[in-house]
């Protein structure tokens, strides 16, 4: 099978290779199942400070290390939109790669900080599927994502609905 860039469908190609499918159609979703998303992801001081400059969040936690020494944590904590933005991208082959849309995200938490140098290793658990009413095409998978540092804490955690497509519309 050859490609020929901007002739063939990627996805398509990629699948009849027998390459790891990048997300799910709405037929492969089961309720229960939990994906263990790979890779892993270590937080360094620079992806936080990159992060916490483009969005214009200027915090002294997460930017000062002096500042930081005397709050609670007595170091900096990454930003928590930065935790959150890493488990929603680890999360996207085997979820929402094929979605048409991210429809809501829900009950977002941090109940514990991250550090400069923590790996986050993210798992997503299928709640809910349901096929779509008006349009045979597509359904809506609600999913729980939990974030983990290396010590198994849990550090954040979100629900999400994904409308994606049916593999065999109306079938």
């Amino acid at each position: 099978m050859s490609f020929t860039p901007g002739t063939d469908d990627q996805q398509r190609v990629r699948e009849e290779s027998g390459a790891h499918t990048y997300g799910r159609y709405l037929e492969e979703f089961e309720v229960g199942d939990v994906y263990k998303h790979w890779p892993a992801k270590t937080v360094t001081e620079s992806d936080d400070h990159l992060f916490c400059l483009i969005t214009m969040n200027h915090h002294p936690l997460h930017l000062n290390d002096v500042y930081a020494s005397k709050s609670q944590q007595g170091r900096n904590v990454v930003v928590g939109p930065l935790v959150y933005s890493l488990a929603l991208g680890m999360s996207v082959s085997d979820v929402s790669g094929k979605a048409i849309a991210n429809l809501a995200t829900e009950e977002l938490s941090h109940p514990n900080p991250v550090f400069h140098g923590d790996t986050l290793f993210v798992e997503t658990e299928v709640l809910e599927k349901k096929e779509s009413k008006s349009k045979p095409d597509r359904g809506v998978v609600k999913v729980h994502t939990r974030v983990y540092n290396q010590d198994g804490v849990l550090v954040a955690e979100f629900k999400r609905l994904v409308l994606v497509p049916r593999k065999t519309p109306g079938a």
